[in-house]
């Protein structure tokens, strides 16, 4: 019976052992897995900073340029509302630019 006891025990004892192994080379596994995930989501986290960095640059570019085009277009619309104040002018008094060019002609 003691020898029945100690076969148990020795038993058990060898499956502890053998789960502890186990567990232990699943939590190796595991530890070793969560450090590269570390490591790719600081490669990830330091690429990630260096494309923002690279995108705020180029943003600020384009607002620089997008004033520059404004300011340009503003002058382009003055220029344009100008033109057009000219025009409406010569249209409004063609008539009486033409009459009064024709009595010039006839006074010679």
């Amino acid at each position: 019976m003691i020898d029945l006891l100690i076969k148990d025990m020795d038993k058990e004892m060898t499956e502890a052992e053998t789960e502890e192994k186990n567990a232990q080379a699943d939590y190796q596994a595991t530890m070793s897995d969560a450090a590269d995930k570390r490591a790719q989501d600081s490669n990830s986290l330091t690429e990630k900073d260096s494309s923002k960095a690279d995108l705020e640059t180029a943003l600020q570019g384009h607002g620089e340029s997008k004033k520059a085009t404004v300011s340009e277009l503003m002058a382009t619309d003055k220029y344009i509302s100008s033109l057009h104040a000219e025009c409406d002018w010569l249209l409004q008094y063609f008539d009486v630019r033409k009459a009064a060019r024709a009595d010039e002609v006839d006074a010679l």
